[in-house]
Parts: C-alpha cells; structure tokens; sequence
C-alpha cells in the first residue's frame, strides 16, 4: 500500500511516530497539494498579500495544517500558539523553519475564515485515498442523528429578557460615556433589572406575572430608547451595526414573553429566540429524552467506520427525510452503491425501503419495523448481522463527540458551527485511517 510506505518512512523519525494523524496528514498534503487551493480563496479573501504571505502571517498550508493539528489535539487557540513555541512535532508539522510563531488571534483570523463546503471536500478526497487503498470497502453502509448543542444556557424568557438587557445598556452606555447623568440613570435601570431577573428565579410560577409585568416594562423602555439612539444617529460605526442587530431580536423576546407569561398564549418554537448571540439555534425534542438546543447532524459511516458523509439540520427534520438524500451522496461522490445497509426504527418507513432496493441496494434492514414492513436482507444471519453492527455506529459518533469536542460546539455563528463540525469530523477519520494501517 502506498499510504503505508510513505508512513513508515516518516515513522523511521521518532517524532513522527509519536504522532501518527499528523503524519498521515503530512504525507496526504503532499501528494494532494490541491488541498491548499481548496482553502486558498477563504483564507486570503479581503487581503491583498499572495499565497506565500507577509513576513508575520502564516501561508495558507501553514493555516490548514494549523487547523488540523488543533483539532486532532483538541487545543483552543492561545494553547495553538503556545503550541508553537514548546512543542517540537507542531513546528515540524507546521514547516515554521527558522520563521518565529504566530500569535493566537492571528491564528483565529485566517483559520475562522475557512468554510465548511472546502473542508468537505477535503474529507471526501481523503475517503476516496482510503478506499482507493483497500481501507474502506463500501461494502455496507449505516446512518444515526445526534444532537450537538451551541453555547447557550439555559433559555427561559426572564434569562432572554435579561441578556437583552445587559447587552443594550452595555452598548447604550458606549454612546452616553461622556454624560454621567445619563449613565446614572442607565446603571440605576440595570440594577433594577437585575433585582426583577434575581425575584424571578427565586418565586414561584404563580407569582411571577406582576414581577413578568414590571420586567416588561423595563425591556419596553430599552427597545424605545435603542430606537430613539438610532434614529437620531448618535450609534455610529460598529455600535450601530450591534444595536441594529440587537433591536428586532429585543422586540421577538419582548412580544414572546409577554404573549406567554402575561396573556397565557402558547408560541410556536419557529417563532422563538433561544439566544440573543446564537440566533441560529434550533430546539430539539426525541421522544422522553432530555431538550436539546443546538442542530441536528446526520453521520453516515462505512464499514470501517470513516464517516462518509454529514449533514448539518437546521430545525428539527424528521429522520425518516434525511436517509435517502445522504444515501445519494455516498453514491455520488464515491461512485460506489453500498452492498447493504443498516438503520435504526427511526428511518424506518416503506418509502426508504422500497428508495433503497431502487438504487440497487440487496439488504436493507431497520432495527425496527412497523408489522406491514419487512427487512430486505439474503438471509436470517444477514439481517441479524446488520442489526448488530448499526449498533457500533452510536459508538462512531459517542466517539467523536467525546474525543472531538462535538458534545457542544463553542465557535460563534451558524457558519463557524458547521465548520467545527467538518474539522471534527475530517481529524476523526485521519485516526481511523491510522488505526486500520496499524492493525
């Protein structure tokens, strides 16, 4: 096997032997340069400086490899660039040479700026190395959904209520800076809140809609005043920007609340807010299981467990919808249709079975299935067989939340969410690829 060789060429250096992802990497890098093109464009978009970078910044390999090696290491980005200057295998990695390091927010700046679609790709290329070398068969296929959450707290309408307030008076209190009556006046408004949100949280339910009523009205007055800042022109540049933001979200929380706590009307969840930061997070229900808020994604593994193929929900779908659109996927981009596959009850229904034996699939068995369904499968032993392997795909993706940090995803903003997920999903099949050429 190629890949095999040119590893155990690195491996002849004991500081590649120590880190075999990075190596497997390194190797890859070097015969698929392409790799950097991908990236290129993200990386150098809004700078006028080439691919070979200015004398402080990093190139673009050095970008990608850094994103890699922070990942695989689970590092966050000030422990990268402390990285650079105590540890020997991330500077030969990174091929810094005699050039010093770079600073953390230097390395956020260029690595933030990756997308999702390019890392994907790289992903699949990487796959197509690993079935080109006899490491992934395709010769079964299986698809779970998890949930992975975004970094909020808990969302209740007197802590949304309270996060409006905060951020609002912080912003205003920027543009007031040189009136102290008027940053009196916001700080006594703030402590006044801030004693309403603390009697909230310690009265019960039945009590709270006086307390709710004087809330309101505080956020009331903050959304006039926002409005009244931003008419008149006194936000400017990048507080304006925020404020402008902020306001049609204060206005939702504040209709929300009171529509709920007040009048006593349910709202629909598609027209919550569950953070004023992360206004791209969705509400997850399965069953008795426990809330989530975050996104649903889709694993589709192969034989080897490699993750073939990913999606990244927005809203809560329904599993059944997402089975045959990433079975596509797996067909198109690897040219290959899977001999079986295997799901849970969940994607269980007459439509997916009847898609699957269309696209020439011989057994496809749920764990589950209603009375009028039946598993299509060679035989007794096949259909057990792959009931009992759908279940090693739970431990895929408890593995890669565990040991990739996919538990809750702590990069802002609904791109950097997906783009989080891809990196964690690429650094795990860089150590399955490794695991199976150790074996």
């Amino acid at each position: 096997m190629q890949i095999y060789n040119e590893l155990k060429l690195r491996f002849e250096q004991p500081i590649w032997a120590l880190h075999p992802e990075l190596a497997l990497f390194d190797t890859i890098l070097d015969k698929k340069p392409e790799f950097v093109k991908l990236v290129e464009k993200n990386v150098l978009e809004g700078l006028k400086n080439n691919a070979l970078g200015r004398k402080d910044s990093p190139t673009v390999e050095q970008v990608l490899r850094a994103a890699v090696y922070k990942e695989i290491k689970q590092l966050d980005y000030r422990e990268l660039a402390i990285a650079m200057y105590d540890s020997k295998s991330f500077n030969l990695f990174m091929k810094l040479d005699a050039r010093k390091g770079f600073s953390y927010s230097v390395l956020q700046k260029y690595i933030s700026k990756i997308k999702e679609e390019n890392i994907r790709k790289i992903i699949i290329e990487i796959n197509k190395i690993a079935v080109s070398q006899g490491i992934e068969d395709m010769e079964k296929v299986s698809s779970d959904t998890t949930s992975v959450e975004t970094n909020i707290h808990y969302p209740t309408n007197n802590s949304l209520i309270w996060d409006c307030i905060k951020v609002a008076t912080r912003l205003l209190k920027k543009i007031k800076k040189k009136n102290k009556d008027e940053q009196d006046r916001l700080d006594k408004r703030h402590k006044e809140a801030k004693k309403l949100n603390y009697l909230i949280n310690n009265t019960k339910k039945d009590g709270q809609k006086t307390l709710f009523d004087m809330y309101l009205v505080q956020l009331q007055l903050l959304i006039s005043e926002v409005k009244q800042v931003l008419e008149s022109g006194e936000a400017q540049g990048k507080i304006s920007k925020e404020l402008n933001i902020l306001l049609p979200k204060m206005e939702i929380i504040y209709t929300n609340s009171k529509l709920y706590q007040i009048d006593d009307v349910k709202v629909k969840c598609a027209d919550k807010i569950f953070s004023i930061h992360e206004t791209h997070t969705d509400i997850l229900v399965k069953g008795f299981r426990d809330i989530d808020y975050g996104h649903k994604v889709l694993i589709t593994r192969g034989n080897s467990s490699l993750i073939l193929d990913y999606g990244i929900h927005e809203g809560n779908p329904n599993d059944k919808n997402l089975l045959i659109p990433s079975l596509d996927e797996v067909i198109k981009n690897y040219t290959v249709i899977p001999n079986s596959a295997s799901y849970d009850g969940g994607f269980a229904c007459q439509n997916n079975l009847d898609s699957c034996k269309e696209r020439g699939i011989v057994n496809t068995v749920f764990t589950k299935v209603t009375k009028s369904m039946k598993n299509i499968a060679e035989s007794r032993e096949v259909e057990k067989m792959l009931k009992k392997w759908r279940g090693t795909t739970e431990a895929v993706i408890s593995n890669l939340k565990r040991g990739f940090g996919l538990r809750r995803v702590l990069w802002l903003g609904w791109e950097n969410f997906q783009a989080k997920v891809a990196w964690s999903i690429l650094c795990f099949n860089l150590r399955v690829i490794c695991n199976r050429l150790a074996v």
